[in-house]
Formats: structure tokens, C-alpha cells, sequence
């Protein structure tokens, strides 16, 4: 994806997360993995282009992007850097082999000249920024804020009751920061259409939205996987823009952004699987129900060093805090990339919808619903199709034909036998020759085409008699047609039947009937 596709997108979630999420700077820019700064920047700069959130339906990420970092004449000043070196990307750099604190710095002065920090600074403030990564604070969790989400190591055997074939149902857990409560699932598999069931059952269960989602960095979550700006999963974007929350994944190799909800995918191994190991499950249903049993108690369990029990503290603290849900539960779409093929048509499960065909050699996203398929081209819908199974099939629109293609299709079978008849029945029979004698109907298109347009030169009487001379000669072609008009064929009484047979029937090469007695 180019740059400055990702530097929209980016800013298209800071506007969100600040007017629709209301979040302070400090979650947007954890939220959306940026500075803190450039939060500020962002917004101070939609705020000059006179734009809030929503943004209009019609502009796309060139239009936003001319809105936000207009063209500065040549003659205006450009803007003083920040001093400032990025500490988190030098520290990246020193682990590189061969590059030094020295080597940063020089290559630092001499990008701010005069104004750079001297080399001794340099290194204090970059000592200063290395002890604070050193630091551990405990995590507050303040109420409604926290939803983490992951799976379970261990897995859950079901037995299909008819082959007694044995699957393993993954277990999805999802735990709210302040009061710990819980909720946990069975599914088949780990995948992108479970992932967001399982997360959308979650909220269900909770009755509310948190302002964050806190999950691992699993693939259905997270494409990416980075320290300081990791690509969440565009299925799970459009998931959290539906809900009015944010996704915030937690930093590769660092369990302590994910405290709690490993201890809560140990309480739930430890207090509801251990407790059906020796249960036999027939059905993922089966044994949901069974979890649910098991996860009632669970919240309504007395803490052992807090007060009350995990429904209590739901109750009292995450229940207020929580937005309320949607009038309608996320409907489930995959995005997937596609590039437009020659014939302006993309590829989905080997059935082929059209795009316009300005968009050939393009590469675009595609969101495949259950019922639907709709095709964007920077932030814009393009194309919305019914969804097709069937294999090798094409779905086009009209529309999105080239014009030549459009008049095209125009044309059908019938079109021309109608046409035919008004000439003549001869044209007519010639008409159909050419149709069913071809691998497909539209190979004798153009030659229908070429041949009823005989009669804007010749007229309906001669090209009528043109077709039945052709038809008698065994030769019901364009090209005899032509050349028997061209001849002024068709304007000779055709020979006579007796003698047609006689001059067969005469020649030295013919055999004869008697031959085959």
C-alpha cells in the first residue's frame, strides 16, 4: 500500500477516534500507533482545512490529502524541522550491526545544522529515553475503558456423532479491565469469520461498548504485527468503526500489555475446561452450553482479596461506562485487494463481477459480505454487486462497459432473426445459419451484422434473392452472398432442378447411387 494511502487512512482514524469516540490525544495516538505530536498536527490541520467527522461521502484520499497538506507556493518559507530526534527509531537503529550513537548523531547534525544539539546532550537525552523503557508501572484500568480478547492454548475435542471424526473447538475469551468480567466461546477454527463472531457475541454478552478492544496480535486481528504502528485487519477496522470503538493491539513480546487477559484465559482453563475433561462433546453447541453453565458461575464466584464478585463489579463499575450497542449487530465482510483485469472485471472465488473500466490495471479493495460484493478505490465505492457462487460466471453492468462494448450488448439472437424476417424468410434461414453454426451465439454477431447491412446497398428484394440462390448453392455464407450480389447473381432465374441433377450426375468423378448397392 503507498505511503500516503496509509498517512489517510491514518488520519481518517484520528478524526474518528477524537469526534465520534471522543478519545483524549494520548488513546488516539495509542490507538492509531502515533506520536502524540502528530495527533496534534492531524487535527490541527483538519481543523484549518474546516473539516470535522463525518467526513463528506465524495471526497476520497487525493481530495483529503490536497485539503489537509495544500501545495505551498515557491516563494513561501518552508517550516523549521523539530530538534527533536525520534528516540524510539534511533534506538532501532543502534541494534543494526555496525551503527553507532556516533554515526546517529553526525547523521542528526548534519540534517539541523547550526541548531542540532551538541554530542554530549545528544547522548543524555538519549540515556534519559533508554532508562524509561526500563520502567514498569501497574496497570490502572479505569471503568468501560478495556475490553481484552484472546484464545485459550488448550483446546476442546468434539466427536461428530455420525462419522466419529474428532475436531478441536478453539476457546475465545474476552475479559473487561476494571471488573474482570468475563465471557468465553467455543469455536471451530481461529479465522477472521470466527474472530469477529466471537467479538461480536462478546459485546452482546456485556450489553455494551467499550472505548477499547485490546487484542493480540493474532493474524485475524492484526496484518502487521509492529512495535509502534501494527496494520489491524481491515475487516476488524470496519468491525470497530461499527461499534463506535478502537483497536488497540498489544506490543509484540511484551505480555505485560496483556496482563489481563492472561489471567483471565487462566481462569478460565483452570475453572471451566478442567472442569468438562471428562465430559464427551457432540456438537459445538453441546459444549457452548456447557460454557455457559460454567462461565454463570464463574462471574457470580466471590473474589478471594477484592470485594464482591465479577457480576458486582460488572454491575457497578464497567455496566455505566459502557456506549450502548448498535441498533444492528456487525454484519460480517472480508476485505480482500484485486486488480482489475483487461475485461474491467475482478476475480472473487472464481466468479468475476465488473468495475468500471477506467479502473482496468488498478488494484482496488473489495468487501466481501454474505449477500454482497463492493469494490472501493480510495475510500470510494465503486461498484456493488449481488453475490454469485457460481464458478466461472461473470455479473456485469451495463454501466460499466466501455461505450463500444455497450452497444454491443445490445445485440442478441433474437434481435437479428427479427431483423432477418422483416427481409425475408431466406435471410431469415441464412441469419440462423450463421448463429447456430458458431462456438457461441456472439462469434456471429459481426457476420449477421455485415450481412443484413447488405440492404442499405442493395435493398430487401436483391439481398432476399441473393440468400435463397446461396442457400440452393450449399454455401449460406456473407461472403457467397456478397459475391453472388456483386455478380448480379441473385438477379439470374436460378437453373433449373432437373438440370442441376443431370450436370451432377454426369460427371466423370461421381460414382453414382449404384456404387453403394
Amino acid at each position: 500500500m503507498p505511503t500516503e494511502t496509509v498517512s489517510m487512512r491514518k488520519i481518517r482514524e484520528v478524526l474518528r477516534l477524537t469526534f465520534e469516540v471522543h478519545l483524549t490525544q494520548h488513546q488516539v495516538a495509542a490507538s492509531a500507533r502515533l506520536s502524540q505530536g502528530a495527533v496534534s498536527k492531524y487535527l490541527a490541520l483538519a481543523k484549518a482545512a474546516g473539516l470535522s467527522w463525518p467526513l463528506p461521502a465524495d471526497l476520497d484520499d487525493q481530495a483529503l490529502k490536497k485539503r489537509l497538506f495544500p501545495t505551498p507556493s515557491k516563494d513561501a518559507a518552508s517550516p523549521a524541522s523539530s530538534l527533536t530526534p525520534d528516540w524510539p527509531a534511533l534506538h532501532t537503529q543502534l541494534k543494526r550491526k555496525g551503527v553507532t550513537l556516533q554515526l546517529l548523531w553526525q547523521e542528526y547534525a548534519d540534517n539541523h545544522g547550526g541548531d542540532a544539539y551538541s554530542y554530549p546532550h545528544f547522548c543524555l537525552l538519549y540515556r534519559r529515553h533508554r532508562q524509561s523503557l526500563q520502567r514498569s508501572m501497574r496497570q490502572t484500568h479505569i471503568a468501560g475503558e478495556k475490553l481484552f480478547v484472546d484464545y485459550c492454548g488448550p483446546t476442546v475435542e468434539v466427536i461428530d456423532a455420525r462419522t466419529g471424526e474428532i475436531r478441536t473447538a478453539q476457546i475465545f475469551v474476552a475479559v473487561l479491565g476494571a471488573s474482570n468480567y468475563t465471557y468465553a466461546e467455543a469455536t471451530w477454527t481461529q479465522s477472521i469469520p470466527d474472530w469477529i463472531g466471537s467479538n461480536t457475541r462478546a459485546l452482546a454478552f456485556i450489553g455494551g461498548v467499550p472505548a477499547l478492544i485490546v487484542p493480540d496480535n493474532l493474524k485475524s486481528a492484526v496484518t502487521k504485527a509492529c512495535r509502534y504502528e501494527p496494520d489491524v485487519n481491515p475487516t476488524y477496522s470496519e468491525f470497530a468503526e461499527h461499534y463506535g470503538t478502537a483497536i488497540l493491539p498489544t506490543r509484540p513480546y511484551k505480555p505485560k500489555d496483556k496482563a489481563k487477559v492472561e489471567v483471565a484465559v487462566q481462569v478460565v482453563e483452570r475453572w471451566m475446561l478442567a472442569r468438562l475433561r471428562h465430559q464427551t462433546f457432540f456438537s459445538l453447541g453441546e459444549l457452548n452450553q456447557s460454557l455457559r453453565t460454567l462461565l454463570d458461575d464463574l462471574n457470580h464466584r466471590p473474589f478471594k482479596k477484592l470485594p464482591g464478585t465479577r457480576q458486582s463489579q460488572f454491575e457497578a463499575l464497567d455496566k455505566p461506562a459502557l456506549k450502548s450497542l448498535p441498533d444492528t449487530p456487525y454484519q460480517y465482510g472480508e476485505w480482500r485487494k484485486a486488480r482489475v483485469n483487461i475485461d474491467y472485471h475482478i476475480d472473487v472465488d472464481v466468479h468475476y463481477y465488473s468495475v468500471p473500466h477506467r479502473f482496468v490495471k488498478h488494484e482496488i479493495d473489495v468487501r466481501v459480505g454474505g449477500s454482497t460484493i463492493e469494490c472501493f478505490a480510495q475510500h470510494q465505492r465503486i461498484a456493488s454487486h449481488a453475490r454469485s457462487h457460481v464458478r466461472g460466471g461473470h455479473t456485469t453492468l451495463r454501466e460499466h462497459m466501455p461505450k463500444a462494448h455497450q452497444k454491443h450488448s445490445e445485440w442478441t439472437p433474437g434481435r437479428f432473426l427479427n431483423w432477418a424476417i422483416e427481409i425475408g424468410p431466406r435471410t431469415r434461414d441464412v441469419v440462423k445459419h450463421l448463429l447456430e453454426n458458431r462456438p457461441h451465439p456472439e462469434h456471429g454477431y459481426r457476420s449477421c451484422l455485415g450481412l443484413l447491412n447488405l440492404v442499405k446497398r442493395y435493398g430487401a428484394t436483391r439481398l432476399e434473392a441473393a440468400c435463397e440462390r446461396a442457400l440452393l448453392a450449399g454455401s449460406p455464407t456473407r461472403k457467397s452472398v456478397l459475391s453472388i450480389l456483386d455478380n448480379g447473381l441473385d438477379k439470374a432465374p436460378p437453373p433449373p432442378a432437373a438440370e442441376a441433377d443431370e450436370s451432377i450426375t454426369s460427371h466423370d468423378n461421381v460414382r453414382g447411387a449404384s456404387y453403394y448397392h
